[in-house]
């Protein structure tokens, strides 16, 4: 028997032996993770939200790092994509912030959506109550199915946040993705964020209170140029780049641009303004005794008439007319229920009013409050009038101050009212009466007054500063110049010069064509201010706003 040599057989026990004690990759995997209990690449992802609860006087906010933000907008197409928006439907954006001087500019990408602030004024502004903020998040949230889309609540929102949709009739906007923080996943914008630039953190309440009070002349606590923050409270921290946060201003800073113009509010305003001026008129002229009970019955008519079609227009600009009914549910804080409140209240007084003027088989002591009726249809017409200009002022838009629309809406009353007036008396037959004239004589004063108050909008074009007022008067003196010259002429030939030939009998035979003449051209008139009321009203605005 031959014996093999032993050297090749040891080599290869040896080797099998020590392939045994190398493990491969999937049991090397299976060894490694044997023992894990943390989910994988939890350092990159559990700094990103807060997963320990919410203290007292805490809510979830977005912290934003400007040094970290490139503008890839990575955020815009992950929150486009799990919200499912439509085509041009934005909840957040991505702005730029230039800043620095002319030997070191700066341009820095902001990233933008909502603020889910403190005092949220879209929820205060909704007639329906179609947002909520959340009593432990502090996040706010949309309910779609309550919304009517008034769209108040882009008017009231100072971010420009709630997204307005065509196809479903209704606003919605961003609820930093709720369902998923209750889950202890990151939101869309931050998970998406390929450099870590969007966080979620908890801010303390009081403390946002306090340094938005501590703001100085309107500033922001936010970014430089955007809105002031003692408007609702934002909960948005933008931290990073020092020099650009102190010296910057939104790329758009000061540039005016025309606004959309909400075409059925406008036909709503001037025609239930005028309303209330033709039921003062009657009334005025009911006291005076210079007209008939047939003339002022006539001038109630015309009156109602106006009231019920600036009623009727104004659903033109609901997106969900259907759901109308709901919009006085919020009137404890919504400046938008209140006036719906207080037009109904003006035309069921008006309808009282009506009914008392056209038909006589009323007893006689129901008749003898007619008088009464009259007075308390105007009060009723004057507190509507009044919610529909506080539903403007609590914006804080500076176009729409207190005292400008105050002057504005109640002018707009006295002038439409007016013509209307002096077109109804003269085709009653009142032609050449103390009535007609002394109607003729107070629609010339009130055009001066009311072109006044509009005109005085171009002293701010002497500023040196780019404030909102100066770019409106640009928008007014540049894009809007044509419209701005036809608003004077119409003011002109209808508020001055035919009721003035009117005031002196010149027409004393037949003034029906050329009241009409007035008529028409006040009414135009009105209509084009009340177009650039919303039109030209620019202000402060975020950089990187999503609408």
């Amino acid at each position: 028997m031959i014996r093999q040599p032993e050297g090749p057989a040891e080599n290869i026990v040896d080797r099998l032996l020590e392939s045994q004690q190398q493990l491969t990759a999937v049991e090397k995997f299976s060894q490694r993770y044997s023992s894990v209990t943390a989910p994988a690449n939890e350092s990159q992802y559990r700094d990103l939200i807060p997963l320990d609860g919410l203290a007292d006087e805490e809510q979830y906010s977005f912290e934003i790092d400007l040094d970290a933000c490139s503008g890839c907008k990575a955020c815009v197409a992950a929150c486009h994509s799990l919200n499912g928006l439509e085509e041009g439907e934005i909840w957040r954006n991505v702005g730029l912030l230039t800043g620095g001087d002319d030997f070191n500019p700066v341009v820095q990408h902001v990233t933008s959506a909502c603020h889910h602030c403190v005092e949220p004024a879209c929820m205060h502004g909704c007639p329906v109550r179609a947002y909520e903020k959340d009593p432990i998040t502090g996040i706010v949230t949309h309910l779609d199915d309550q919304c009517i889309g008034c769209k108040y609540c882009m008017f009231t929102c100072p971010y420009d946040v709630p997204s307005y949709s065509k196809s479903k009739g209704i606003v919605r906007k961003c609820n930093m993705c709720t369902d998923r923080l209750s889950e202890g996943q990151a939101p869309a914008c931050v998970q998406a964020c390929p450099h870590e630039a969007i966080k979620i953190r908890k801010v303390n309440v009081e403390a946002l209170r306090s340094a938005a009070a501590e703001e100085q002349g309107g500033g922001s606590g936010l970014l430089p140029g955007a809105p002031s923050s003692r408007l609702t409270l934002p909960t948005t921290r933008y931290i990073g780049k020092p020099k650009v946060i102190a010296t910057g201003k939104p790329i758009d800073f000061h540039v005016g641009k025309t606004q959309h113009a909400h075409f059925p509010l406008v036909f709503m305003l001037t025609l239930t303004q005028m309303a209330l001026g033709v039921f003062a008129t009657a009334l005025l002229i009911q006291w005076s005794g210079s007209v008939s009970e047939r003339g002022l019955a006539i001038l109630n008519i015309a009156g109602f008439v106006s009231l019920v079609m600036g009623l009727i227009v104004a659903t033109l600009h609901l997106g969900r007319p259907d759901k109308a009914y709901r919009a006085m549910s919020g009137f404890r804080t919504s400046w938008l229920s209140r006036e719906i409140i207080g037009f109904n209240g003006f035309a069921g007084a008006a309808s009282g009013l009506l009914s008392l003027s056209m038909f006589s088989f009323w007893p006689d002591w129901i008749a003898a409050q007619a008088g009464m009726l009259a007075i308390v249809t105007v009060l009723a017409g004057v507190i509507a009038v009044e919610c529909s200009v506080m539903l403007y002022v609590v914006t804080g838009r500076p176009l729409w101050s207190a005292s400008r629309t105050h002057g504005l809406f109640f002018l707009s009353a006295v002038v439409a009212g007016l013509a209307l007036s002096v077109l109804v008396l003269a085709a009653a037959g009142f032609s050449g009466s103390a009535a007609l004239r002394w109607v003729a004589g107070g629609l010339i004063l009130a055009t001066g007054l009311k072109l006044f108050v509009e005109l005085r909008l171009l002293k701010h074009l002497n500023l040196d500063e780019s404030t909102p007022e100066k770019l409106s008067a640009q928008v007014l003196i540049s894009a809007k110049r044509p419209l701005g010259y036809t608003r004077l002429a119409l003011a002109a030939v209808g508020g001055m010069v035919l009721p003035a030939m009117l005031a002196i009998g010149l027409f004393s035979v037949s003034s029906i064509v050329p009241a009409a003449i007035l008529f028409g051209c006040v009414l135009s008139g009105e209509l084009i201010e009340r177009y650039l009321f919303f039109a030209i009203s620019n202000a402060r605005r975020m950089p990187g706003a999503p609408n």
